[in-house]
């Protein structure tokens, strides 16, 4: 099998900036809906519905002490680019609103619509060794570290998060949640497998 040739900067560029507004997009339905999720997203949807902090500004400072992880996890080159995807999604899922709006959406739609977007943006991220780092990095160190299954602390970490919904979303909102959680992992795992796609 012939290996695929390397991304260029420019096909970098260009993934990292189409990954990152299908993920904003997304989370937009999400935001309107007042839905849930898992990792680094779902923290901060939490502290943004208990708090009306800044979504997007609390998504980058959430991100700050995994990048150190990032250095040492996955090197230099996926930090500086999981940084600049981070940033990139923070800024905008705030502009986004002033584009176009939502005036209603049912929260199952947007947990159906929402997740596969997110999913398939994250497939695009991961394709340009780029993410939304937080949660994932970490999950990813303390296999290294300690032999924890990666899969099953990253499930268990995202069951905490929705689980802590209880507090602050309506219980059909919930159920909604745990859709979109579970059609954003469908997405990735059908269509992130090794070996069906190797640009790097």
């Amino acid at each position: 099998m012939t290996r695929a040739a390397k991304h260029s900067r420019f096909d970098d560029f260009q993934g990292i900036l189409t990954g990152a507004l299908i993920v904003a997009i997304g989370i937009s339905f999400f935001k309107s809906a007042g839905l849930l999720t898992g990792g680094a997203v779902g923290i901060s949807f939490l502290i943004h519905y208990a708090t009306g902090a800044n979504f997007g500004l609390t998504l980058f400072l959430i991100n700050l002490p995994f990048y150190w992880l990032a250095v040492k996890r996955m090197g230099m080159e996926f930090t500086l680019k999981t940084l600049a995807t981070v940033c990139l999604v923070a800024l905008a899922s705030e502009l986004l609103p002033q584009v176009f709006s939502i005036a209603r959406i049912d929260p199952f739609f947007a947990a159906i619509a929402g997740g596969l977007l997110i999913g398939v943006g994250m497939v695009i991220l991961f394709r340009h060794r780029a993410s939304l780092g937080g949660i994932n990095v970490l999950v990813l160190w303390l296999q290294e570290h300690f032999g924890w299954r990666a899969g099953k602390l990253q499930m268990g970490l995202d069951i905490a998060i929705l689980l802590c919904g209880t507090f602050v979303v309506p219980p059909l909102v919930l159920a909604a949640s745990v859709l979109g959680a579970v059609l954003l992992n469908f997405a990735l795992a059908v269509n992130h497998k090794p070996g069906r796609y190797m640009a790097f």
